[in-house]
């Protein structure tokens, strides 16, 4: 809620104020002379005016508000709620009025990683960013305990600083709950068509807003982005995982593999045979397609053998002729 109580130009005031504290010095030096001089009770109540008037200017020295963009200043009165003063400049208010300064400024939260247990119940690391900042002052303030929850209680009010910082401490226990509970709706990676929390990032990031949305409303704040930042299986099953990863992956380049080579070998078939290169009857297609895909899907390459045992016959007959 906005004030709507009487602020004045600060300026103005504090021209008026030190016009009024003048006054009240000239006018208590003028008491002490005219007391000295036995004018009697002229004296005593013109002492008595600028001492009194000197007081109240005092008081009103206090008033004096200077807000920067995206502060502001909560105004109560005798502790009733009057709103929230804050327009940028230097005003003054009526003195009788408690504010509590505040900061509407957007602020960053970096989680540390958390272990929690994936919907599969596997333990993993999992952390979050998050940007924030006050939106309702009112229950900033007065709908959650801040000054049992800041560090130095005594600052908050008097000091944007402490306030803000009880405040990140409810955001960052909050933070903690939203995530576990999120994380645990999901799996870290399967092999169906289930969301996961590694494949949809989207997803599981508005998860999380909505959830903390809900949690700190009750504080005013309003979340500007929340997301995952840090996500992995914890170290006691790291290297298990990481091992089904790598065989995950190997089984799928594998495939890849074999889909290659087969395509490679109908279409040498084909061209031998389109062309009229050579004729092959089908052991001679069998033997050819399985030396084929071993050259093809061989992790080592490959070692040719020429076959010379026709040659060998040959010499052999033509040296048992000569004479």
């Amino acid at each position: 809620m906005k004030f709507k109580g009487t602020v004045l130009n600060g300026f103005l005031m504090l021209f008026v104020v030190l016009a009024l504290f003048a006054a009240s010095a000239v006018g208590i030096i003028f008491g002490i002379i005219q007391l000295d001089e036995s004018y009697g009770d002229r004296g005593g109540w013109l002492l008595g005016g600028s001492i009194l008037l000197l007081v109240i200017d005092i008081i009103c020295m206090c008033s004096f508000l200077q807000l920067e963009p995206n502060e502001a200043r909560v105004v109560t009165w005798f502790g009733k709620y009057s709103g929230t003063f804050s327009e940028t400049g230097f005003y003054w208010i009526n003195p009788f009025y408690g504010t509590k300064k505040v900061s509407l400024r957007a602020r960053n939260l970096d989680a540390e990683p958390i272990k929690v247990n994936d919907k599969s119940g596997n333990p993993i690391m999992i952390g979050l960013v998050l940007v924030w900042k006050l939106k309702d002052t009112y229950k900033a303030l007065f709908e959650v305990d801040t000054q049992t929850m800041a560090s130095n209680p005594s600052t908050v009010g008097t000091d944007a600083k402490g306030l803000m910082n009880a405040l990140e401490m409810f955001v960052r226990v909050q933070g903690d709950a939203a995530l576990r509970q999120v994380a645990g709706q999901y799996a870290y990676d399967n092999d169906s068509d289930e969301p996961t929390l590694r494949s949809n990032a989207d997803e599981i990031n508005e998860q999380l807003e909505q959830r903390l949305d809900e949690r700190l409303a009750l504080a005013g704040i309003e979340v500007v982005e929340a997301r995952i930042n840090y996500l992995a299986y914890a170290p006691e099953i790291a290297a298990v995982m990481l091992r089904r990863q790598q065989a995950d992956a190997i089984i799928q380049a594998r495939e890849k593999i074999v889909e290659g080579a087969v395509s490679m070998v109908k279409m040498a078939l084909n061209k031998l045979s389109d062309e009229d290169i050579v004729e092959l009857d089908d052991d001679k297609k069998a033997a050819m397609v399985s030396n084929l895909l071993v050259v093809l899907c061989g992790d080592d390459n490959a070692q040719p053998v020429v076959n010379t045992g026709t040659l060998k016959r040959v010499l052999f007959y033509a040296l048992t002729l000569t004479p």
